[in-house]
């Protein structure tokens, strides 16, 4: 099949890992990808944004930015006008934008059937953690896209509830969580060699690594680690390692120094995609202390190939792949101590750890958790809407 790739994507983070990953898949399946975007992507390094679009985001007013969101549906669709024009393509998939208008305006206009991905209920989240400034206008954008798509794919049941809300009918919408290449993890290191690469303990008599992947924010509730290795370190030899950058880095950087455990805790920064397989590697758990309930955490699914131990909140989205004490451990977010206690049994018990991260690297491939996977349910709905 012929699929054209439609997306706003500026930065190279999680959300382009979700679109190379699955435009390859799809290639090594033997079907076309026109990508369709902003030119700069292309250029822009892993871990990075766009830095034109952050100067003018920081340099303009709120609602006036959001209209220049809106503004960029003129060329955008001038752009993908001409590719439809010149590809004739058997569908649109579209990554959803708030605001992102273009992809309807072509599927009306010309009749190639849209797939809708979506990754978050973007109007709510901008409006509760982004400043959102425009709501009626970004409520109505957020409908009117997500209605007038043919299918629309939300990455986890709970967003398929939000989908829903908005009056899309359960027969247009399918789930298809995010995934992982197991080959792309298939080389990884022992746990001692990926430590010592690291510069790591790698003994750490009966103790273990506690493990965080992503971009450090406050809402992940890392410091909640921090206390943890703090309060259990005498009893139990533990080293946190952190593999990412953000804005939450020097307070936890501060935190662990006010507490004495500067020398039990390592922030790598940023890491190539093809360096992040050894990194988890020297993980003994992995840990996912908060999250927002409707995603489908890629770290998650990395976690699980690489059998970790993890640790995540009994939430819907995570109780969707994961079931508590067969092949994770998973933790009331409501009930305090609940994380903590679930770390002290996992750093106590190897054999548990090996048990619940056998398990868990095992459902990668009973479930179906591959971009191999996504990309051959992609592909049949997308044959059943060109007919």
């Amino acid at each position: 099949m012929k699929i054209m790739f439609h997306h706003r994507v500026a930065s190279r983070d999680g959300q382009a890992v979700h679109i190379e990953e699955l435009t390859a898949a799809l290639r090594e399946q033997g079907h076309e990808i026109i990508m369709v975007g902003p030119s700069s992507w292309e250029g822009t390094g892993f871990g990075e944004s766009n830095p034109t679009v952050d100067r003018i985001k920081a340099a303009i007013p709120g609602w006036l930015y959001e209209l220049a969101e809106l503004g960029y549906n003129i060329p955008a669709f001038w752009r993908l006008r001409r590719a439809v024009r010149a590809h004739k393509p058997d569908v649109i998939y579209e990554r959803f934008s708030l605001f992102l208008l273009a992809g309807i305006w072509v599927h009306r206009l010309t009749g190639v059937k849209l797939l809708l991905e979506v990754n978050s209920p973007l109007f709510e989240e901008r409006a509760r953690n982004d400043g959102l400034v425009l709501h009626r206008l970004g409520r109505w954008a957020q409908g009117m896209i997500w209605r007038n798509a043919d299918v629309v794919l939300p990455v986890t049941g709970v967003l398929a509830r939000s989908v829903a809300s908005y009056g899309v009918p359960d027969s247009r919408i399918t789930v298809i969580a995010n995934g992982i290449d197991p080959e792309r993890f298939a080389h990884a290191p022992t746990p001692d060699a990926a430590r010592a690469a690291l510069g790591l303990p790698t003994e750490l008599a009966g103790g273990a690594v506690i493990g965080f992947i992503g971009f450090i924010r406050s809402w992940n509730a890392i410091d909640r680690i921090v206390d943890f290795v703090a309060a259990h370190r005498a009893e139990v030899p533990m080293h946190l390692l952190i593999v990412g950058d953000g804005p939450a880095r020097a307070e936890l950087e501060a935190q662990s120094a006010r507490l004495g455990v500067q020398g039990c805790m390592t922030i790598t920064g940023v890491v190539e995609r093809d360096q992040v397989a050894r990194h988890i590697a020297a993980f003994d758990i992995g840990v996912l202390p908060g999250l927002t309930p409707y995603s489908s955490p890629l770290k998650l699914f990395e976690y699980m190939i690489l059998g970790r131990a993890i640790v995540a909140p009994a939430t819907d989205n995570i109780r969707e792949i994961l079931t508590d004490g067969e092949d994770a451990l998973l933790f009331d977010p409501a009930q305090p101590g609940a994380l903590e206690a679930a770390l002290l049994r996992l750093v106590r018990s190897p054999e548990l750890r090996a048990k619940l991260g056998a398990a868990a690297a095992a459902k990668v491939i009973s479930a179906g958790l591959t971009w191999h996977h996504n990309a051959s349910r992609v592909a049949a709905l997308a044959a059943h809407l060109a007919g």
